[in-house]
C-alpha cells in the first residue's frame, strides 16, 4: 500500500508570531517559492502562502529590497515575479556555470525575425516575407519552435489556411518583459541594431 504521503495544512496566518516576524516569515516563504520555480509565479499563486489580506505587491517590494546588494534579483516578468541572476554576473557565470541549455543562441537574423513576429502576431511566413523581401526558412522557425520562443496562433477556418505564428510566455521571460505591451519602439530596435539587421522591417 502506498504510504500516505500528504502534507500537514499550511498555516498561512501565523498568527502566534509577532506582527515583524510574521511579516519576515511571508517574505521568506515568498522567497522560497520564486526560488524553487522555474516559472513566473503569478500574484495568486504567490497569495497562498501568506496571510489573509496580506499584500503580496509589498511584500514583494520588501523581499525585492532585501535583496539590494545580493547576486540575484526579483524580475516582473510574463504576469508573474521570479529570481533571476543580476547581469552584471552574466560574465561569471559564463565562465564558469554549465549554462549553455540556457542560452538562446539565436543569430541577429533570428532575433530580428523573432522581433517581427512579437510586432505583428499572429503572422505567416508568407506575412513574414514581405517585411524581410525574402523568404523565412523553416529551419529558423524551427529555432524559435524549439527554444519555445515561438508558438503557433490562430489559423483562418478557410481549408488549407496558413499557419501562423505568435510570441509565447516563455519569450517574455527570456526578454524579461512583463507583456507585449513592455516590448521595446522602433528607435530602441534601432539602437539595439536589430531594425539596421532588417532594414525592411516596419514596426510602425
Amino acid at each position: 500500500m502506498a504510504k500516505d504521503r500528504s502534507e500537514p495544512e499550511l498555516d498561512r496566518e501565523l498568527s502566534d508570531l509577532p506582527a515583524d516576524l510574521r511579516w519576515r516569515e511571508w517574505m521568506r516563504r515568498i522567497e522560497a517559492v520564486l526560488f524553487a520555480s522555474a516559472s513566473p509565479v503569478p500574484r495568486e499563486d504567490l497569495a497562498r502562502v501568506v496571510g489573509q489580506g496580506a499584500s503580496v505587491d509589498l511584500l514583494v517590494e520588501d523581499l525585492a529590497a532585501d535583496l539590494e546588494g545580493r547576486a540575484f534579483e526579483i524580475a516582473q516578468v510574463a504576469g508573474g515575479w521570479m529570481l533571476r541572476t543580476r547581469a552584471t554576473y552574466a560574465p561569471a557565470i559564463r565562465a564558469a556555470a554549465d549554462v549553455g541549455d540556457q542560452l538562446l543562441d539565436l543569430s541577429e537574423f533570428d532575433v530580428a525575425v523573432l522581433a517581427a513576429i512579437a510586432y505583428h502576431q499572429p503572422i505567416t511566413r508568407d506575412g513574414l516575407k514581405d517585411i524581410f523581401g525574402k523568404e523565412i526558412s523553416r529551419d529558423l522557425i524551427g529555432r524559435l519552435h524549439a527554444r519555445n520562443l515561438i508558438g503557433t496562433g490562430p489559423r483562418s477556418p478557410r481549408r488549407g489556411a496558413p499557419y501562423t505564428f505568435v510570441t509565447t510566455e516563455q519569450f517574455l521571460v527570456a526578454f524579461g518583459l512583463e507583456s507585449l505591451r513592455d516590448l521595446p519602439d522602433r528607435e530602441q530596435l534601432a539602437d539595439a541594431g536589430v531594425v539596421d539587421e532588417a532594414p525592411q522591417v516596419d514596426f510602425g
